[in-house]
């Protein structure tokens, strides 16, 4: 799909692709608008999350067959299969799922709102607020447990309060946006290092370790209320697909459809901006996959709007296949997934620079 440096798709493909939709009506004021392929996507994505679910549960320095996570899952596993299974292994897979869904969906609006592929929470500061917030608690009022989490909770929404403020002059801007919150996340990280700098060695140790954004040791309290708050947020956002899909095609054609965009996109922007920090919350600061699972899912679906559904099974997948990655490749020792997501993000980053730097000069 060819998508320009301000993420605008187009005229002639954005019109052949909404042609090749079909609407699907459920009822009397509800419509759903499919398109075959973005559905045959969606379906190979489930096909390709539960093989990577159902290997993550079966696989590592205890091996289940597949039978016996069934009839653990059923609750007839022994003592042993319901610890490793129900205790250990599936919060964890259920946590990077939510938390990829999150990401995932969070890139696909931030991007689609700024109309450039570089709009995502990782590089407008976001997920910087996030860190300062965590490390605020952890290291200057010597908390730990739950009041990290909220530490990031409120320092990834503060930071989104600010960066919104400065950026709102005349109405919120894609560029002005991007730039504003490249500045905050500029300045954040200088504090964040400061931080760091001025702590013990060992409380330093230990910060380091949230700040990569890691699964290992996530559990039902991480994942049952980030589930809760995708249950809530997710619903208000897929029925705003098609208000998203009247900002794609520019400011001026979505005010003469009728649409009031500053309003949608404020709404937008404030349910983007707390799925990032639940996601914060639930496994720290995961580098890349709000940016590039959006774009990775507009490629495969060609579709034109948001594409939430794709773009959160994108972040899904990248992170459980990332996260595998991290626990087996270098077995026994187990990497951080933000490690994994951050070498693999910044190849993709680089490439996506160089790509819209050559079309830039063709």
């Amino acid at each position: 799909m060819d998508v320009g440096l301000d993420g605008a798709v187009p005229r002639p493909r954005v019109a052949d692709r909404a042609r090749a939709g079909r609407t699907v009506r459920a009822g009397r004021g509800l419509s759903v608008r499919v398109e075959g392929r973005t559905v045959t996507v969606c379906v190979v994505l489930l096909a390709l999350l539960a093989a990577v679910v159902a290997v993550s549960l079966t696989t590592g320095d205890y091996p289940i067959s597949v039978p016996d996570v069934l009839r653990t899952l059923a609750g007839r596993g022994d003592r042993a299969e319901e610890f490793i299974v129900t205790g250990l292994r599936l919060p964890r897979v259920v946590t990077g799922l939510l938390v990829g869904v999150a990401l995932g969906v969070a890139g696909a609006v931030f991007q689609l709102v700024t109309r450039n592929p570089l709009g995502s929470p990782d590089v407008i500061g976001f997920t910087s607020g996030a860190v300062t917030g965590a490390l605020v608690v952890l290291l200057v009022l010597q908390l730990g447990g739950w009041s990290v989490s909220f530490g990031a909770l409120a320092g990834g929404g503060l930071t989104a309060v600010l960066v919104h403020l400065l950026s709102r002059r005349g109405g919120v801007q894609g560029y002005r946006l991007i730039l504003v919150g490249i500045g905050a996340s500029a300045v954040l990280q200088a504090v964040n290092s400061y931080l760091l700098t001025r702590a013990r060695v060992e409380d330093a140790q230990g910060a380091q370790l949230w700040i990569a954004g890691s699964l290992n040791g996530r559990g039902w309290e991480q994942a049952a209320p980030l589930g809760a708050g995708l249950v809530l947020l997710l619903p208000v956002l897929l029925v705003a697909g098609r208000s998203l899909t009247l900002l794609d095609l520019g400011d001026d054609a979505a005010r003469a459809l009728g649409l009031d965009v500053g309003r949608t996109r404020g709404l937008v922007l404030v349910l983007a901006t707390a799925l990032t920090a639940l996601a914060a919350m639930a496994a720290g600061p995961i580098a890349f996959v709000a940016l590039a699972a959006p774009q990775i899912a507009r490629r495969l679906t060609g579709a034109v709007g948001a594409g939430l559904v794709a773009a959160g099974l994108t972040g899904a997948l990248m992170l459980l296949v990332s996260d595998l990655a991290a626990q087996r490749v270098f077995a026994p020792t187990q990497l951080p997934v933000g490690v994994v997501t951050g070498a693999v993000g910044g190849l993709y980053l680089a490439w996506l620079l160089v790509s819209q730097w050559r079309r830039g000069r063709g």
